[in-house]
């Protein structure tokens, strides 16, 4: 679950991280007013801070300063509502402001490739990391964390030094901030934690000027309070449903809904369906869709429930390899599922292959269910239904089945 910029703020204060003061509004009157208590607090400049979860919010017209309330008032009014790559502005951060000295980046996150936790850290803050790591790779310092070791004073010291920060109190205070950032990341069991920029300010603080925070979603039975973070108003509906299911369902923008078993073959079902697509109208895959281990008739009724009622969805897929689960278990699902569902809202292909493929076929051929097409390679099943979903495309609205 990835944070909005206030959240993980508000997680670094918890943790003793160095962080500004600020408030969430959602209104320009409330930005008005936070604006008025920091300024009556001894500010001299507040920050209006459009709080969406992606970058280029800067570039983007969704960051601007004010000197006054009524000008933190105008500049959320400009901000709110804003779209920002796909993401509408619902709420802004009046943070106090700082006369910045130096800025600086750090990160902690899940290095997968490699099986360990990486620190990044460089004296370059403030810019994209990417093409800072792309152009000038020399001034990113990367070192792996041994996770029974952790971030000590030690590590912590090792690792601004290769970010090429003298030995005295800087480095000091900076390598401080890296321990109570790695207390972050261990105790809220996230993924990734990035402070950038973490700054040093005229007056010689380091802060966290900003704070982007991934949790990882299978700890939430270690943290309740986590359950506060989630934004329910942004979540999309389709992918809440999903979630409460137990399903991994991410929303896509293709026309060819995709439901599989195991997030391997579902990803690799999602490339050949969009070569397929390239041949029928440019059909692309809807979602990804992980039903598990055990397709049963409701788990089969919940997926395709869910994919067929994204809107976008032409056709769908279901494309399922049995091991533990036999695709004979899987077809008397999709029958059931079927059923509970009253018919098909949408075509759909199903592709078994695996343990009992052939008796899966045989149970899907005698239930003669109309809208539902058995093919037996996946190269075939993609090309099916994205001709179907083509065809289906050129058709009135309203006019699937």
């Amino acid at each position: 679950m990835d944070l909005y910029e206030y959240q993980a703020r508000n997680l670094f204060r918890q943790h003793g991280v160095p962080v500004l003061d600020g408030a969430v509004a959602t209104t320009p009157e409330e930005a008005r007013s936070a604006a008025q208590s920091l300024l009556d607090a001894g500010s001299e400049l507040v920050v209006v801070k459009a709080q969406v979860k992606t970058g280029g919010r800067g570039k983007a017209g969704g960051v601007k300063l004010a000197r006054t309330a009524e000008e933190a008032e105008a500049r959320a009014r400009d901000i709110l509502g804003m779209d920002i790559k796909g993401h509408t502005v619902r709420a802004v951060l009046i943070s106090d402001g700082v006369d910045l000295d130096a800025e600086y980046y750090f990160s902690i996150l899940l290095d997968r490739a490699e099986r360990q936790y990486l620190a990044m850290c460089s004296r370059e803050g403030g810019m994209d990391i990417e093409t800072l790591a792309a152009e000038r790779p020399e001034a990113l310092a990367r070192v792996g964390i041994d996770p029974l070791e952790g971030i000590t004073p030690a590590v912590a010291h090792r690792i601004v030094e290769a970010a090429g920060f003298e030995a005295g109190p800087l480095a000091d205070e900076v390598a401080a901030v890296i321990e109570r950032l790695w207390e972050v990341f261990t105790a809220e069991d996230a993924t990734l934690v990035e402070v950038n920029p973490l700054v040093k300010a005229a007056d010689g603080r380091i802060i966290a000027l900003d704070g982007k925070v991934t949790l990882d979603d299978n700890s939430r039975f270690r943290h309740p309070a986590h359950a506060e973070l989630v934004d329910n108003a942004a979540t999309d509906p389709l992918e809440a449903r999903a979630r409460e299911a137990g399903l991994n369902y991410v929303r896509l923008e293709g026309e060819v809904g995709v439901l599989g078993n195991g997030a391997g073959l579902v990803m690799s079902t999602l490339d050949v369906v969009a070569g397929a697509g390239e041949r029928h109208g440019g059909m692309k895959p809807a979602n990804f869709l992980d039903l598990g281990g055990g397709s049963s008739a409701e788990v089969m009724a919940t997926g395709l429930e869910v994919v067929a009622s994204d809107p976008q969805v032409r056709a769908i897929l279901v494309n399922v390899f049995g091991g533990i689960t036999s695709c004979d278990t899987v077809a008397q699902g999709i029958v059931a599922a079927v059923e509970s569902l009253g018919g098909l809202p949408k075509p759909v292909v199903v592709r078994l292959d695996g343990n009992n493929a052939e008796t899966g076929r045989a149970i899907l051929a005698d239930a003669a269910i109309e809208g539902v097409t058995v093919v037996d390679t996946m190269d075939g099943a993609a090309d099916v239904v994205t001709a179907i979903a083509e065809q289906i495309s050129g058709r009135p609205a309203g006019k699937e089945a």
